[in-house]
């Protein structure tokens, strides 16, 4: 009898037991994100993701780091890792978000311009063609231009003076395509105003020789003669060699031949 008796006591442990433990198991699996685990392995875990492009994944892993183990050394690394996850998956806003906070709370970090950089190529990816709002160019040349001015001598200034070159061009190319929009529509007034915005804030960009030919065009066809001829001689004298150029001095001479080959232009002689 008192064998039955302690049989029946350890069977009641025993199942008492497996309660306990299957109910552990069951909050473990409806919460794993809060089941505390080692920085080193999560750490991990996000390096192997983001080497599988598993980039939701490793984004998870790396917060989990920041989240779990924030004094850790592992913990401001693993925010900008988190952040680099979000950029590779095109998670911008969420990348964007990341690197603020890793700007705002750690000023003084060596890898503060590759945050800044990082920031600047979530803008500048969602560059959209010229036909829509270039509100995000101009976050991304912002962005750009921070990170040239804070940190000229950074490994990654040189790609974003050419990124702000881009998207200045990016920007005057916007303005043309509006200008041209007015042009067609005969808004000459309008027109005019978007093609000297090119001339006068994007002198540097690729937009400038066509925009003074347009000028040209849109002056004629409102019938002042001396205004297309002052464009057409800004034309000549900077661009002598461009097919605007050639294009003007059609439409100002009337002859269907090549402009005279000359060094600063035939239109300069006007002025």
């Amino acid at each position: 009898m008192s064998k039955l008796v302690v049989g029946k006591g350890r069977r009641i442990a025993v199942a008492l037991a497996l309660s306990a433990a299957f109910g552990l198991s069951a909050c473990g699996s409806d919460d794993d994100k809060y089941v505390e685990q080692p920085v080193e392995q999560l750490y991990n875990r996000g390096l192997d993701a983001l080497g599988q492009q598993e980039y939701k994944t490793a984004a998870k892993n790396f917060e989990e780091v920041d989240r779990q183990h924030p004094y850790s050394v592992w913990a401001t690394k693993a925010q900008i890792m988190a952040a680099f996850a979000y950029y590779q998956s095109n998670k911008y806003d969420e990348a964007i978000i990341a690197l603020d906070r890793f700007i705002q709370l750690h000023p003084g970090h060596r890898d503060l311009p590759y945050a800044y950089y990082l920031k600047a190529l979530c803008y500048y990816e969602q560059i959209s063609d010229v036909g829509r709002d270039q509100r995000t160019t101009q976050q991304a040349l912002d962005a750009l231009a921070e990170v040239v001015k804070r940190f000229p001598e950074s490994p990654y200034a040189r790609d974003s003076r050419l990124k702000v070159e881009l998207c200045i061009d990016h920007l005057a190319g916007k303005e043309m395509a509006v200008g041209r929009y007015y042009q067609t529509n005969q808004q000459y007034v309008g027109a005019i105003n978007r093609y000297r915005v090119v001339i006068e804030r994007y002198q540097t960009t690729t937009h400038v020789p066509e925009a003074l030919h347009r000028l040209v065009e849109t002056y004629l066809a409102l019938g002042v003669k001396s205004e297309a001829q002052e464009a057409a001689a800004v034309l000549g004298y900077n661009f002598p060699g461009s097919e605007w150029y050639q294009d003007s001095y059609f439409l100002m001479t009337g002859e269907g031949t090549r402009p005279p080959d000359e060094k600063r232009g035939w239109f300069s002689r006007l002025f």
